[in-house]
């Protein structure tokens, strides 16, 4: 599948590769985005039907997954990085699937984000920035809430423990159904070439 500009999280190099990664995050393509898009497609005829929505899609890999299976996707990601919204666009139209493009910035409740609910919100490597997990999860909870029985998945490096995030959960109204190794699904051959301790998780609302 062509993700034009995005790349093998190893491929940057020289010195201004953590200039790179800050700059131009979403457009690589991540572990964490391969990982989620092979949970996708595992996991099709459990998702088979439903609206899907990508948080934070940059190079949007688990929403190509989820578009070629057919399903309604809408990709998003903050609404002042244009240039990965504009790669966005011309990767759908590389991979010809017609799904919607929208900048969505977490924490910001600006007219479009009242119209969407999606059944599936997915969100790869979206925990990677702790000053930002708030409004990220402020937009997961509004999601959640504005589409009865949807699920919040996302794949993310473990790399101070689950804590941080079961203590945003309890603080959102939230809680996990579903916290595997993302290894323990991913077949070998394509896993050879991922690295990190990598979760993924399922999130939902919690019962009143």
């Amino acid at each position: 599948m062509d993700t034009e500009d995005g790349a093998d999280s190893g491929s940057s190099s020289g010195g201004n590769m953590t200039t790179n990664m800050k700059e131009e995050y979403g457009l690589f393509v991540w572990p964490c985005s391969v990982i989620l898009a092979e949970y996708v497609w595992q996991q099709r005829l459990q998702f088979s039907g439903v609206s899907v929505l990508e948080l934070g899609a940059g190079t949007c890999l688990p929403g190509l997954v989820a578009a070629k299976l057919g399903l309604d996707v809408t990709l998003t990601d903050d609404s002042n990085k244009l240039e990965v919204l504009d790669n966005m666009r011309r990767v759908c139209d590389l991979n010809q699937l017609n799904c919607k493009v929208l900048g969505l910035t977490w924490g910001v409740w600006d007219e479009s984000i009242f119209t969407l609910k999606p059944k599936l919100i997915l969100g790869a490597d979206v925990l990677y920035d702790a000053s930002a997990f708030d409004d990220l999860f402020a937009t997961v909870t509004f999601l959640l809430q504005n589409s009865p029985g949807s699920v919040f998945i996302t794949t993310y490096h473990n790399r101070s423990g689950h804590h941080l995030i079961e203590f945003l959960m309890l603080k959102w109204g939230l809680k996990c159904v579903k916290l595997i190794d993302a290894f323990s699904f991913m077949p070998p051959y394509k896993a050879s070439g991922l690295g990190g301790n990598i979760q993924l998780a399922e999130i939902v609302l919690v019962s009143e």
